[in-house]
C-alpha cells in the first residue's frame, strides 16, 4: 500500500503558524486515513519553528526553489530570516519520504512551505503569486508529486495508478 504526506494541518493538528488547523472536508481523506495511507508532515515545526510563531513569506515572491539555492530567503513578520528552518524541516521531510518510498503529497496552498500552486509575495499583504514553497519545490525536485488540498482526488488517481503499476 503506497503512502500518502499529507500537510499535519490538514487532518487537525493545530501546527500552522496561528496555532490553528485547517482541517480538510475531504471524503479522500477520510478513506487515506481510514486505510492508514496518511504520514502527516509539518515541515515548519520539524525545522524547530515553534507553534504559535510569527507568519512568514518567501522574499520577493521567489518561490522556494530559489530558497533552497541559497538565492532567496523566507522571513517572519517580524523580519527575522527562518530560511535554515524552513530548509532544515524541508530536507527531514524529503528523507522521511524517501525512507517509505512515498511517491504523492497533499499540502496546504499557500503556505511558504507547502504551496504547490502559489504562495505569498513576500510583502505580508495578501499578494499571491504563482510559485511553490520549500518543501514543495524539494520533494517536487526529487520527483514526489505534490498536490494541493483542492486536489484530492487527482492525488488518489496518481495513487491508484502507480499501485495498480505495482501490482502489474
Amino acid at each position: 500500500m503506497q503512502l500518502v504526506l499529507v500537510s499535519a494541518c490538514l487532518i487537525g493538528s493545530p501546527v500552522r503558524y496561528n496555532a490553528i488547523h485547517k482541517r480538510c472536508d475531504s471524503d479522500v481523506l477520510a478513506r487515506w486515513l481510514a486505510q492508514g495511507r496518511v504520514v502527516p508532515v509539518c515541515p515548519e515545526v520539524s525545522g524547530g519553528l515553534p507553534v504559535p510563531r510569527p507568519a512568514a513569506e518567501i522574499s520577493l515572491g521567489a518561490g522556494g526553489a530559489k530558497v533552497l539555492l541559497g538565492q532567496a530567503s523566507v522571513f517572519d513578520r517580524q523580519g527575522q530570516d527562518v530560511s535554515d528552518a524552513f530548509i532544515s524541516g524541508a530536507q527531514h521531510v524529503l528523507l522521511q519520504a524517501q525512507s517509505q518510498d512515498i511517491r504523492v503529497a497533499v499540502l496546504k496552498e499557500g503556505s511558504p512551505s507547502c504551496g504547490s500552486g502559489y504562495i505569498y509575495d513576500g510583502t505580508f499583504a495578501g499578494v499571491r503569486v504563482a510559485e511553490r514553497g520549500v518543501l514543495a519545490a524539494l520533494l517536487g525536485s526529487a520527483g514526489i508529486r505534490v498536490f494541493s488540498e483542492e486536489q484530492f482526488v487527482e492525488a488518489n488517481e496518481l495513487l491508484l495508478q502507480l499501485e495498480a503499476g505495482e501490482a502489474a
